[in-house]
């Protein structure tokens, strides 16, 4: 995999999810839990740019389940995120920017390695 396409991946997911530290704990969130305290707007927001990593997954051909998996986890964070409240909290447990870099850039190691693997048939 393109080091510097893997570096942006888990930039955006650590930007989202796990930037910042709480003092003293080994509590980590992101823009994602900052921004969904901002009613309606920062859940939307935060969905906007993991959207992105899913574009992504698609333009590099990731497999439909893949795919579907991500959508999946991004779907549940912005839905879940968007209660007042409860989704904040849920925010700060739930990393699905992570789980989505962590599901692409896994598939996409285990779809190279595969390729490395299989010998070459030749043409007749």
């Amino acid at each position: 995999m393109d080091p510097r396409r893997k570096a942006r991946l888990e930039g955006l997911a650590n930007l989202l999810d796990t930037a910042f530290a709480i003092p003293g704990t080994k509590m980590r969130f992101g823009l994602d839990g900052l921004l969904g305290l901002i009613p309606g707007v920062g859940d939307t927001a935060t969905a906007l740019l993991g959207a992105w990593m899913i574009t992504e997954a698609v333009r590099l051909g990731a497999d439909r389940g893949v795919v579907a998996r991500m959508l999946l986890n991004l779907g549940v964070d912005w839905a879940v995120g968007s209660v007042p409240l409860a989704g904040d909290l849920f925010d700060f447990a739930f990393k699905a920017h992570r789980r989505n870099a962590r599901l692409l850039i896994d598939h996409l190691e285990e779809r190279e390695e595969a390729g490395r693997r299989t010998p070459l048939t030749p043409d007749l």
